[in-house]
């Protein structure tokens, strides 16, 4: 999680600014780029999940997350707009081929009642990565000053190669190869486990629960990837903010998100995925009107800190409702096609926002729209069913 989107997608945020000037590139393909990005995620996100049900999650993630650090590496060495949309491109499918049978991975290990603990302590590894670039960059772009921009790709394709090679040794698909069961696992998962996987994974795509759920991840994809690509540019463009001060902001929202997914995870464990959902949703959209709405360093630090408290959350929740509707072995197939169409609304996204920001001067509208769309996702997260009423076969 730390390479193939902590540093992969979320690297581009602090990047960004020196990259624009860099390639003397307008807001709009800024946009472009991000969207570049995501389309790429989101062509191998329902095929490296399904890969992953049929041939391990081990061999795809570290192949994935491999052909991202490479492509990472490429885009430091992008001489204009098309390649540098190239490589995003390919960094998106490293990501999206490795990201997707990560989360899927947690079905096999964990058991029902800690399944959500389990995705939400995984995705922390985005948190990590915040912290790591917003301190990083900064320091980076003062050193080399133009090629910056260039050094700081260089140094998060390396890191996730080094993380590929290491998963690649390190990770197991079940927890048989070792001897061991999923953790928490009682009689009652036995049972029910082998049931669900009678089914074919193709099974998975006809089911109205997972069309359902993955309606409602589409809110996510949209919303928080407009905050997400924009915050450093909006608070250096909009907020006279230096690059040092919002690499500190962002550096803060990562420590303040380092324990979200973990704990909304546990909440939804608890309280059920949908209440979970609708907070999470309520609160993110609390956050991205905050900063269109209050553009001072009091607001900029508040919408900040709330979404750093349910970052990571959502993602988490949908990796666990995944788990529980479908089993460990169709999980990662369920998740790919949830992510399928939260990757849609995460690739037109950055686009929209940056061809408004072009038309209207201002970001403004472009976070309004986000926090619309998080609202929506509330909404939608209030008419899921609980996950016992899901079941496999509730085909569309």
């Amino acid at each position: 999680m730390f390479g193939s989107l902590g540093l992969a997608r979320f690297g581009y945020t602090m990047v960004l600014p020196s990259m624009q000037e860099g390639l003397h590139l307008d807001n709009t393909q800024t946009g472009v780029l991000a969207t570049a990005n995501l389309i790429g995620y989101l062509v191998l996100a329902v095929i490296g999940g399904a890969a992953a049900s049929r041939y391990g999650p081990r061999l795809v993630i570290g192949a994935g997350l491999s052909l991202a650090g490479i492509a990472m590496v490429l885009t430091g060495l992008a001489n204009g707009f098309y390649t540098a949309a190239a490589w995003r491109a390919l960094t998106g499918i490293g990501s999206g081929a490795s990201n997707v049978p990560v989360m899927g991975l947690l079905a096999s290990w964990f058991a029902t009642k800690h399944r959500g603990l389990a995705a939400g302590i995984a995705v922390s590894g985005s948190s990590l990565a915040l912290i790591f670039v917003g301190f990083l960059v900064p320091r980076v772009l003062d050193i080399y000053g133009e090629n910056g921009w260039r050094m700081c790709w260089f140094i998060f394709g390396g890191v996730t190669l080094l993380i590929a090679i290491g998963g690649f040794f390190l990770l197991r698909n079940r927890p048989a190869e070792r001897g061991l069961k999923p953790l928490g696992a009682e009689r009652e998962d036995a049972v029910l486990i082998p049931n669900v996987e009678k089914f074919h994974w193709g099974r998975v795509y006809r089911s109205s629960a997972v069309w359902h759920l993955g309606l409602v991840y589409v809110a996510f994809g949209f919303s928080y990837i407009i905050y997400m690509t924009f915050f450093t540019k909006h608070l250096i463009a909009e907020g006279a903010y230096s690059q040092e001060a919002a690499g500190s902001l962002f550096m803060t929202m990562g420590w303040v998100s380092l324990l979200c997914g973990l704990i909304w995870g546990a909440i939804s464990d608890v309280i059920g995925r949908r209440r979970a959902l609708i907070i999470v949703y309520l609160i993110h959209a609390t956050s991205f009107s905050l900063f269109a709405l209050w553009p001072a360093p009091a607001g900029f630090t508040l919408s900040a800190v709330l979404f750093g408290l349910t970052a990571w959350s959502i993602p988490a929740i949908m990796a666990a409702a995944c788990g529980d509707v479908f089993g460990p072995r169709l999980a990662p197939a369920a998740l790919g096609l949830i992510t399928l169409l939260f990757g849609i609304g995460q690739a037109i996204a950055p686009s929209i926002a940056g061809a408004i920001a072009d038309a209207t001067g201002s970001f403004f509208a472009a976070f309004l729209l986000a926090a619309a769309v998080a609202l929506l996702g509330a909404v939608g997260s209030y008419t899921l069913r609980p996950a016992s009423t899901m079941p496999i076969n509730d085909s569309l």
